[in-house]
């Protein structure tokens, strides 16, 4: 099936030609608009247009049209085609087979719904009703100082360990840091722009003088004309020819190539658990036991609503220490 649309990447990232398989399974880092994807099946086609038609952020049309794919892929066949029990069987295997969380359930519910009963009108099905999808209360992993002082040792290459840095530093989203420009960094102001973030928002957060030196010094090494952190690609080269090619690239880092670092260096560290959003999570909760305002964090962390930021007051140590004293005063005087 011919492409009846141009691409249109939201950053210049993206290779002009890309074979047909990988097309109709984009890589999700790279944030092509899903009207430019050679689609598998007409109503694929047109819940692009329907998705365009409803939000302007590229990434949740993304991950909207991902979550489609996942089930005519599942089911091999036009999703337009599926019963309401089809579609009831599929949540309920995701559910207690595949074990998905209740957050990616959700989407995947909002996702058919505008499929389903948005485009194809299927008002009648009562399955979106009986879909309850609580969550569980889980608190996100935490590192400690120590920890994070471990891991930025245990990482060598500078192209990795400024980026990972950053995002503790910073409280970062993985996608923010990597896709920052030289644009975004005001060193002599400590601040960094973060531009088109989620919700298709831009905020501002401080940035200490040591990370800016960093990021400046890594900088000098490849001066790409735009990004912070450019693709190296794959394969070993010498040192010339790996900023050369640093140099010219017109992407960014792959988001994986730092997810699949920091697996490996917790395997190695025998940490329990280290990505990139544990380094945010854990940025947050320093900061919270450092003395910063509850409403501090919000605004660096970009959370629209307050009660986003309100779960790391039960990660904090302080927080532990409070309760533990308060306990032993009113233990204290009641008889024994």
């Amino acid at each position: 099936m011919s492409n009846k649309y141009h691409r249109k990447p939201i950053t210049p990232n993206v290779s002009p030609q890309r074979p047909r398989d990988e097309r109709i399974r984009p890589d999700p880092r790279l944030h092509l608009d899903p009207l430019g994807y050679d689609h598998p099946y007409p109503s694929m086609d047109e819940y692009a247009k329907r998705l365009a038609l409803r939000t302007d952020a590229v990434r949740t049309r993304l991950s909207y049209y991902r979550d489609m794919r996942l089930v005519h892929e599942h089911f091999g066949c036009d999703p337009a085609g599926l019963s309401e029990d089809q579609f009831r069987d599929y949540i309920l295997h995701v559910k207690t087979v595949k074990g998905w969380r209740p957050k990616t359930i959700r989407q995947t519910v909002a996702s058919a719904r505008v499929f389903f009963l948005d485009m194809l009108g299927r008002h009648d099905w009562t399955v979106f009703s009986q879909i309850k999808t609580p969550d569980h209360d889980e608190l996100p992993a935490v590192l400690t100082r120590d920890q994070v002082c471990r891991l930025l040792r245990h990482i060598h290459l500078r192209r990795y360990r400024i980026p990972i840095k950053l995002i503790y530093c910073c409280g970062l989203r993985v996608s923010e840091a990597l896709g920052l420009t030289v644009h975004d960094i005001r060193g002599d102001e400590n601040k960094l722009w973060i531009r088109g973030s989620k919700g298709h928002k831009d905020r501002m957060v401080p940035i200490a003088t040591p990370m800016v030196e960093d990021l400046r010094a890594y900088w000098k090494v490849h001066r790409h004309p735009k990004w912070i952190f450019p693709n190296a690609g794959r394969g070993r080269q010498r040192g010339d020819e790996l900023v050369a090619r640093m140099r010219e690239t017109k992407s960014t880092m792959p988001i994986s190539s730092l997810q699949r670092l920091l697996v490996l260096a917790r395997k190695e560290l025998d940490i329990p658990d280290a990505t990139p959003h544990t380094l945010r999570h854990s940025f947050a909760t320093h900061m919270l036991e450092a003395g910063a305002s509850i409403h501090t964090i919000q605004r660096v962390l970009g959370h629209a609503h307050v009660n986003t930021t309100m779960v790391y007051l039960h990660l904090t140590h302080a927080a532990e220490q409070n309760a533990l004293e308060m306990v032993e005063q009113l233990c204290r005087d009641l008889p024994r």
